[in-house]
């Protein structure tokens, strides 16, 4: 049975979602666009996938990852554990996104996912891309995003469609554990 928003939180005090994993099919659904952007659920939504995406040093997370199947994503790319070199940005709430206009220059990249824990994935994804939505308080906007925010916006935006990264994988050598990414390609402290 699936739990209401307001159930999920405690005492005011936003608390991070479950993340559903590889192999449920809540991950393959389409998601329906946010009839109404300004609803108290919706943005205390919008308050847990922050708080989701940071609890699990993520830099992005979709609804359809926490069991909601609307049209929604948070992009909150900071350095963390998992993604050392993510570019500091203000966390953002892109409601009903289109992408618009992608770059004809692309790069593979490496992805993981809170819904694929312990792998990664090099994924070919484009440079640039432009992007209409409606920003946390219904307010259509349209912004042209760059490499790595760019990938990030690509990949929550799978998540919309039912895609996961590993289905843009070209070559299985394209896939690691998380144990042999890190030990290919260590942190440096």
């Amino acid at each position: 049975m699936a739990q209401k928003l307001s159930e999920i939180s405690q005492d005011n005090v936003v608390v991070a979602r479950e993340v559903l994993r590889l192999g449920d099919r809540g991950l393959r659904v389409r998601s329906q666009p946010v009839t109404d952007p300004a609803h108290s659920d919706i943005q205390e939504l919008i308050d847990q996938l922050m708080v989701t995406a940071a609890a699990r040093s993520g830099v992005g997370i979709a609804a359809p990852q926490v069991g909601i199947r609307r049209q929604l994503f948070v992009v909150a790319s900071r350095p963390n554990a998992r993604y050392p070199d993510a570019p500091l940005m203000t966390p953002t709430a892109l409601i009903n996104p289109a992408i618009t206009a992608t770059s004809a220059d692309t790069a593979l990249g490496w992805e993981g996912c809170l819904s694929v824990p312990g792998w990664r994935g090099q994924v070919r994804r484009a440079q640039q891309i432009e992007v209409t939505y409606l920003d946390r308080q219904g307010r259509a906007q349209r912004r042209v995003f760059s490499d790595f925010v760019a990938r990030i916006i690509q990949h929550e935006f799978d998540h919309l469609n039912g895609t996961l990264f590993l289905d843009r994988i070209e070559h299985t050598d394209h896939l690691l554990s998380e144990v042999d990414y890190q030990a290919r390609f260590p942190v440096l402290a």
